[in-house]
């Protein structure tokens, strides 16, 4: 059993950063694989970024690739997303995702992979 929970996100103009923060507990030495996802209404869930806890390789949605940075700290086990020059389209419901070391074989990121789930947090970006 691995539980995550989020925290971060609320509303922000464009240009603006925001940070998410991802705590994880429980199994992590078996689900190391995290990423983040996003999701709006009639869209599937798309992955934005995509780390092995343990390794160096990330990846990143190219929508985001040198705006958001997947980061982690150990010793808090817990998983981050910043969020830099934020733009509307950034706008959705964000989630954070561990699963094994499977998951990480492929990107994007598939949702189907990824056992646990946090409760997802809303990120808004006005123009």
């Amino acid at each position: 059993q691995v539980d995550l929970v989020q925290s971060g996100g609320g509303s922000v103009q464009a240009g603006g950063s925001l940070r998410l923060s991802c705590a994880v507990s429980g199994y992590i030495n078996v689900y190391k694989c995290v990423a983040w996802f996003r999701q709006v209404p009639g869209k599937e869930r798309e992955g934005v970024a995509q780390s092995y806890l343990g390794g160096d390789t990330t990846y990143y949605a190219d929508s985001v690739k040198g705006r958001f940075t997947i980061s982690r700290d150990n010793a808090q086990n817990t998983v981050y997303l910043q969020m830099n020059s934020l733009k509307p389209e950034d706008t959705a419901m964000y989630y954070c995702a561990a699963g094994t070391l499977y998951s990480c074989t492929t990107w994007p990121s598939s949702v189907g992979t990824f056992t646990y789930w946090g409760q997802g947090t809303q990120v808004a970006v006005s123009s």
